[in-house]
Order: structure tokens, then C-alpha cells, then sequence
């Protein structure tokens, strides 16, 4: 996380609070150790945010330092705090802290009333340590969509025979228990869907593949005859 967003967080975190929050509960809302927390706000102290507080007691902003809150009605909050709840939970470690990050923001501006709602919704994603999410796998083959790397895959069949396929990924796609990755097949010269829970290994020779008209996500979307 850049040190701009970590402070323009820190901001966020303590606006519209009536106690103090101890720097403890900003670490780990930022994943950063207490001194950085430390350090960051006697910067923002000392740049003029109005924090009032020290370390072992904890922060608030000062009385009349606020900013007007975000309108939401009660079912667009939920929706959001829903929403936040399943990307931590399924959408792999770096969109599940970037979801965390969007609820803190959130929920920093509701006024207190809409805050205590948020926080009563009872709709939960649990994460659970034994899903693929929590693997990494999710996150590398994101990452290799994004920068149009060309993988070579070691793929389980359905009778655990392992074949290597090079592909060009495309895209993602959740369907309520498993995911599945949208690729370009080199060796079938076709589009396929892999299974990431059938993948054994994952091969980057950080090869870049052109997104041809042919070959890209938009033609993927009309071969699976999907709509995303």
C-alpha cells in the first residue's frame, strides 16, 4: 500500500468517531506495524490534520473536523457491506485487502447510526483457510491477466492425468463454489476454461501475448456465449 493512501486511510478510520481508537485496531485494519502507525500520525500532526491523542491511549479527530457523511439508504449499505464481506472472502488476498480498505472508508463517513447498521448486517462470507483463495493461486493468475503473461499450465483431467497447456488468460469468472480461468489454448487452439483447483503448477517465463481481435476477451465472451 502506497504511504499517500495508508495516511489518507488513517483519516478516514478516525473520522466521525466519538472515542479514541487505539493504534493497535489501526494496524491491523492497515496491516502495518504499530510503529508505522506512530510514525504516520505524528506526520499527519504535524502536516495540520487536527488528531488529538498519543500512543497507549489512542486517536480521534478533533471535535468539528469532520466532513458530511456519505448517503446511503439502508439497502444500498447493506448491499456494500455484503458485497466487501465476499470479496475478502473469495476474491483472493490482494482484492480482499483492497475490499477492506473500501468498507473501512465506508463505514468512516456513515453517520453513527448507519455505522452500527453496517455492522448488524448478518450476512457473512467466513474465510476459511482451506479454500484456493487462500493459496495464492487466485492472486498469481489475476496478476498474469492483467499483464497479458503467457503461462504454461501442468492441468489435472478429471482422471488426474497431467497435461501442460500454454495459455493466454483472459479472465476470471466466480460461480458461487469454485472458480474458473478463461483462456486462449495453445495446444487445442481453441478458448477453454481450466479448473485453478485442477492446476498442479503454474509455469511464468515472462513471455507478453498481443490480446488479438481473434484470440482476446471479447471474442472468449461470444465463443462461451457469455455476457460479463
Amino acid at each position: 500500500m502506497r504511504r499517500a493512501d495508508r495516511l489518507f486511510l488513517i483519516i478516514h478510520a478516525l473520522r466521525g468517531r466519538r472515542s479514541a481508537m487505539p493504534a493497535r485496531a489501526l494496524a491491523e485494519t492497515l496491516d502495518v506495524s504499530l510503529r508505522t502507525i506512530y510514525r504516520d500520525v505524528a506526520d499527519l500532526q504535524l502536516s495540520g490534520v487536527p488528531i488529538e491523542g498519543e500512543a497507549g491511549v489512542g486517536y480521534v479527530l478533533r471535535k468539528g473536523s469532520d466532513i458530511p457523511p456519505l448517503m446511503f439508504n439502508i439497502d444500498e449499505l447493506e448491499a456494500l457491506v455484503v458485497g466487501t464481506r465476499f470479496v475478502r472472502a473469495f476474491g483472493g488476498e490482494r482484492l480482499g485487502l483492497g475490499a477492506k480498505a473500501a468498507l473501512l472508508k465506508i463505514e468512516a463517513v456513515l453517520p453513527p447510526e448507519l455505522r452500527e447498521r453496517s455492522r448488524r448486517t448478518r450476512i457473512f462470507a467466513p474465510e476459511l483457510a482451506h479454500r484456493i483463495e487462500t493459496t495464492g493461486m487466485v492472486d498469481r493468475l489475476h496478476a498474469a491477466i492483467e499483464a497479458r503473461k503467457l503461462l504454461r499450465l501442468d492441468y489435472r483431467d478429471k482422471d488426474e492425468r497431467i497435461t501442460t497447456r500454454e495459455v493466454e488468460p483472459l479472465c476470471l469468472a466466480f460461480w458461487g463454489g469454485s472458480w474458473t480461468l478463461g483462456a486462449w489454448c495453445r495446444l487445442r487452439e481453441d478458448f477453454r476454461s481450466f479448473r485453478p483447483d485442477r492446476i498442479a503448477a503454474i509455469h511464468d517465463d515472462g513471455v507478453i501475448f498481443p490480446e488479438t481481435e481473434a484470440h482476446g476477451f471479447d471474442a472468449y465472451l461470444r465463443a462461451v456465449n457469455a455476457s460479463l
